[in-house]
């Protein structure tokens, strides 16, 4: 049986008149269902939430289907709704929170790093055997996430300027206590109790606010993804989501079978038998390691690593150079994104998803990434433009179905 999936995607709702963004979700969501459709910390964002799925053609579906939705919500009062990790037109100060308690105790305590939230994210939730199981997979995950957000950069613009960044977004959201790499764990009690510490150091006030790249459910077995851009192509999300789910296949049988990540003390990654010496002498070519899988590196990946392969990704995206876990060097995006897609080949093929993902990740490669295609649509026409594609995007106006690896 495949393995359960979800996906929370959160939208900027922008004026069509100017491409600014505006307080406007109240009245965009009184003509949408509860629980399908939220607010978030700004009133300028909504957040939908897919139901649970077995197969990603049905979770495309279901994708597809609250987009339209809240496009054809919004467009009869004059909004739009766009999926990037930042708006391409915008300035702080003029959006309101949420009036709600919460909100409005965070917008007290974090100030103008609150105030600046105006980011959307899609967020990945796979089904684990267990929270022990889940933790220790977190670790085995965590060098790999930085491709991930590569694949999902949409937000090279911030205040109307090119940041030079492929995911600015990613760079806002490292100014919260809670946000980055996540660390390593023995146990889900571990893990909690490090949440409850900082509860009641009152850096955060309360599970939600664990904003790591990823994170363990507080409530549920599952593992969730956080350090996507919101993506304006569907296609996008979907192909995060099953190479997530294989990722976390992949983490978990390594859990099993006695790789993962020891715990306290332990950098993530780490390995429980041989040390670093046993690593092979050099790097392998990317492909020829016979069963690399998610989990079988062999040396300990540090935090300064991991925070580092996180910033080359969110700098470059897919333009430029991503960190390989497989040997801690930097490689061409292409070479990377192909190693991950090696390394979890069997998991895809197991569920179905070989021919899909791969095929949706050689078309990010062969665009060079969301983040890309805005800055090309920004050179030769302007931000206003940027805007017009990302709302055709969002509502799915622009679409390619692959037909197998290009």
């Amino acid at each position: 049986m495949s393995i359960r999936i979800g996906v929370e995607e959160e939208f900027h709702i922008v004026d069509l008149s100017t491409g600014m963004p505006v307080s406007a979700a109240s009245g965009v969501l009184n003509g949408l269902p509860d629980r399908t459709f939220v607010r978030e910390l700004q009133q300028s964002v909504v957040e939908t939430n897919s139901r649970v799925h077995d197969t990603l053609d049905s979770l495309r579906a279901d994708l597809v289907g609250m987009r339209r939705l809240l496009a054809s919500t919004a467009a009869p009062l004059g909004l739009g709704v766009i999926a990037a990790g930042t708006p391409p037109q915008t300035r702080t100060g003029t959006l309101d929170a949420t009036p709600t308690t919460r909100y409005a105790r965070m917008m007290e305590d974090y100030a103008a790093v609150a105030d600046e939230q105006q980011i959307c994210a899609a967020q990945v939730h796979v089904d684990v055997p267990d929270r022990d199981t889940g933790i220790r997979a977190m670790a085995c995950l965590a060098p790999w996430v930085p491709v991930l957000l590569a694949l999902s950069a949409s937000s090279p613009f911030w205040l109307g300027a090119d940041t030079g960044y492929a995911s600015w977004r990613n760079m806002v959201m490292q100014r919260w206590p809670t946000s980055g790499p996540p660390g390593a764990y023995a146990s889900a009690a571990e893990y909690d109790a490090v949440i409850d510490e900082l509860i009641r150091a009152k850096v955060i006030s309360d599970p939600g606010m664990v904003y790591f790249d990823l994170r363990l459910s507080d409530h549920q077995d599952t593992l969730e993804l956080r350090v996507c851009d919101a993506c304006p192509r569907v296609d996008t999300v979907v192909m995060i989501a099953g190479l997530f789910r294989a990722m976390v296949v992949d983490a978990c049988a390594a859990v099993r079978d006695g790789l993962g990540a020891a715990g306290s003390g332990t950098e993530a990654g780490a390995p429980t038998g041989p040390g670093p010496e046993a690593a092979p002498p050099g790097p392998a070519p990317i492909g020829s390691v016979p069963g690399t899988t998610i989990g079988t590196a062999r040396w300990p990946v540090r935090p300064e690593w991991l925070r580092a392969a996180t910033w080359r990704a969110a700098r470059s995206g897919l333009r430029g150079d991503l960190l390989n876990p497989l040997d801690r060097t930097a490689m061409p995006a292409a070479e990377v994104v192909r190693a991950l897609l090696g390394c979890v080949r069997g998991s895809l093929e197991a569920s179905g998803d070989w021919a899909a993902v791969s095929a949706l990740a050689e078309r990010e490669i062969a665009d060079g990434g969301a983040a890309h295609r805005l800055r090309v649509t920004a050179q030769d026409a302007g931000l206003g433009d940027v805007v017009d594609l990302l709302v055709g995007d969002t509502q799915g106006e622009v679409r390619a179905e692959p037909e197998g690896r290009p």
